[in-house]
This record gives C-alpha cells, structure tokens and sequence, in this order.
C-alpha cells in the first residue's frame, strides 16, 4: 500500500532532523565558542541529558544556533503534518470510518502547527509577562496535543492489529504502546513537580531535574516515528 510505504519513510526522517537539530546546537554552544558573538551564550561542560546543564531553549535560541534550529523544526512541523495524513488514510483503508480518525488527524496537525509557532518565536525576545506566558502556553500544547495523537494512533492500529499483520511487525507495534504509555505516565508524575515556584524544594535542584527531563523526553517522543519506520514491513 502506497501510504504505508509513504508514511515509513516519513518517519524517520522526523526523527532525524529534530535529533539533528537539537544536539547541534548543543555541540554548538559547548565546543564552539567562537561563533557566538556574546560571551553569555557559551555553556561549558554540560551533558543535559544527565546533567540538567541547559534547557532546549537555551541551546536553539542563541545567534548562530538558531540558523539551525528554526529550519529543520519548522520543516519536520510539514513531515508532521504529512505523516498524520498518511496515517489517515491507512486508518480509513482498513478501518474505514473509524471513531478516531478525526482525533488522531486533528491532534496530530495541531501539534505540528504548535512546533512551528514555537520555532519562529524563539529567541525573539520581548520584555512582556503575557509573551512569555503564550510562549510556554504553546510548547506545552505541542507536547500534549503529539502525546495525544501518538496515543490514538497506536491504540487504533491495535483495535485491527489482526487486518495489519502482512503490514507490519505487532512487536514493534507494542514498543510503541509502551513508550507512549511511559511518556504519559512520566508527564502526569513530572507535571506537579516542575509547576512548583522556584529553582529548588528541599534541597533539591529543580532546574536540573526540568531541563534533564526535557531533553529525554524530547528524545523519547520523537523515538516514536523510529519505532514507526521500524514497525511498518518493507514489503
């Protein structure tokens, strides 16, 4: 089927360009400290995927960084998009009709709309409590509405899993199942936590622990569209 092999051959390219993006901009502003025209955006000695040292932000949004960042996000935003509508019409050939195709649809196109926004307003910098909070508002949308999307697509493919078998390998299917369950589960353990005022409680350092968890779960829901390349059969 034409949309299936459109679809696996989408997905890891999602997976790719954000990976991509996000870890050279952090080579960027820890090994090449001449490219930044400001001394205060150089980080030193940091691995925030087990140190907490920087957020994603703080990485993208610096001069040269960004020429980076900007591009290959906004245009997995348009991967996005073009994977959500593969997907739908894989969901309607075999499953024609089914109750949560305009879910998965609608969550998946609006999560890429969320990432692209994102990614044009960072590093603008206006000095206004309203920006910032719209600002958070959306990256914090784009997380939901994805997880939200990844969640009805896995849990639809399974209600036919019987009709997928020639298609796709049900193991990876259930990986997939399973990451995304971790993913919601660590959001609604995380949530209350990184919500508290402040950098620490009881002597425990809060940024760290945000911008650690950021950059994992980044990792694993993106890790999603590899387990889909790896899901779908070549033949």
């Amino acid at each position: 089927m034409e949309h299936i092999k459109k679809a696996k051959s989408i997905s890891v390219w999602i997976f790719i360009l954000p990976f991509v993006a996000v870890n050279t901009c952090l080579i960027l502003v820890t090994q090449f400290h001449s490219l930044f025209p400001n001394n205060v955006d150089i980080l030193h000695k940091t691995f925030p995927y087990f140190d907490g040292g920087a957020s994603i932000s703080r990485t993208a949004r610096p001069y040269p960084s960004w020429l980076v960042f900007k591009p290959l996000m906004i245009f997995t935003s348009f991967l996005l998009i073009k994977y959500w509508i593969y997907n739908r019409e894989i969901i309607n050939f075999f499953s024609k009709d089914n109750k949560n195709i305009k879910k998965i649809f609608f969550f998946g196109v609006a999560s890429a709309v969320f990432l692209t926004l994102h990614s044009i307003f960072l590093g603008i910098k206006i000095d206004n409590d309203f920006y910032k909070l719209f600002r958070r508002v959306i990256l914090l949308l784009f997380i939901i509405f994805e997880i939200v999307a990844q969640a009805y697509l896995v849990k639809t493919l399974y209600s036919f899993k019987e009709k997928l078998i020639d298609y796709l390998n049900i193991n990876i299917l259930k990986i997939k199942i399973a990451l995304v369950t971790i993913l919601i589960i660590v959001a609604i353990i995380s949530i209350p936590i990184i919500s508290l005022p402040g950098d620490d409680f009881m002597g425990f350092s809060l940024k760290f622990f945000k911008h650690g968890l950021e950059w994992n779960y980044f990792l694993g829901v993106i890790t999603f569209y590899l387990l889909t390349f790896l899901m779908w059969k070549k033949n």
